[in-house]
């Protein structure tokens, strides 16, 4: 698997597939990224399981926090990896112990680890790099959209929203900022290729 580049339709696949998230690293302050990302996510539907030895026990946005992934009680779909590269392996041969096993190890914005991605994958888990799962659910959906970032075209004007509280977008459509580009397209079919 090339760790550079992740087609959007595996990352589609990834997101509209797993139902729990076990984020390995939140942090309790509501200014930390972690913390962000995990209600964001647990915001879209997603069962988030929050991992922190230094807060086990507590709760963090309502959740019980485990000091580990194999004191979890319940099977997870994926681990999101929010501590520093060198962890990522320790992480990822915790999951591999588990049953089920999680089905992708995603490691977060400035996590990337060769060694412990190739252990994932040798035991059968999908592995993303370098990404975050708030973004390209917010990308793919379209949310960033409606702030002027993914449009091609900057306002002042507000979103219009439908309905109250979180927008609830699919990421199973075409999006609203008129769908892939042709550099996209290109890409795509040049990872095809290599599929082949």
């Amino acid at each position: 698997m090339n760790h550079d580049s992740y087609p959007d339709a595996s990352i589609r696949g990834i997101l509209n597939t797993v139902k729990s998230i076990a984020m390995v690293g939140i942090s309790p302050k509501e200014s930390r990224p972690s913390y962000f990302a995990f209600k964001y996510l647990l915001e879209r539907g997603y069962n988030m399981i929050p991992v922190n030895p230094g807060q086990a026990g507590k709760e963090i946005l309502g959740r019980k926090v485990y000091a580990s992934l194999s004191e979890i009680p319940e099977p997870v779909d994926m681990v999101d990896v929010f501590r520093a590269s060198k962890f990522a392996q320790p992480n990822v041969e915790e999951a591999a112990t588990l049953n089920p096993r999680p089905r992708v190890i995603w490691m977060q914005l400035g996590v990337r680890n060769e060694e412990a991605a190739a252990k994932a994958e040798a035991a059968g888990m999908k592995v993303v790099m370098n990404r975050c799962p708030k973004i390209e659910y917010g990308r793919l959906s379209s949310e960033i959209g409606w702030m002027g970032v993914n449009s091609r075209v900057l306002t002042s004007k507000k979103a219009k929203l439908f309905g109250h509280g979180v927008q609830r977008m699919s990421l199973d459509r075409t999006t609203f900022a008129g769908g892939a580009t042709g550099a996209a397209e290109r890409a795509q079919k040049a990872e095809d290729g290599r599929e082949s």
